[in-house]
């Protein structure tokens, strides 16, 4: 079992950056998928980017690609999420992800993933 703790969220303008973080407890938590999801006001939550155990594969939903990265430091249990040239209409909730997996591949369904962590809200101001 693993838990997740995300934090970074916060208030930004439009066209600055924030870097969420995901930390990961647990004795094998380099051993998870691990993804990024979030849910604005209103909306379902939705899918974000996702990045494998070892890092080697990641995937980006396409209105975040070229601004978002999703990135993990194994020594540290940690899973990061670089927003960049943010936009009002990201403001949601981010929640992140795991899913335990031998191979490194990655998931883009939430329905795949078996721990959650409890949110960080992002807010841009335009």
């Amino acid at each position: 079992q693993v838990q997740l703790v995300e934090s970074g969220g916060g208030l930004v303008q439009a066209g600055g950056s924030l870097r969420l973080s995901c930390a990961a407890s647990g004795r094998t938590a380099n051993s998870y998928a691990m993804a990024w999801f979030r849910q604005a006001p209103g909306k379902e939550r939705e899918f974000v980017a996702s990045i494998s155990r070892n890092g080697g594969c990641t995937y980006y939903t396409d209105s975040v690609k070229g601004r978002f990265t999703v990135s993990r430091d194994s020594a540290k249990n940690t899973v990061y999420l670089s927003l960049n040239s943010l936009k009002p209409e990201v403001t949601a909730v981010y929640y992140c992800a795991a899913k335990f997996d031998s191979r490194d591949i990655q998931y883009s369904s939430q329905a795949r993933y078996d721990y959650w962590g409890q949110g960080t809200q992002v807010t841009v101001s335009s």
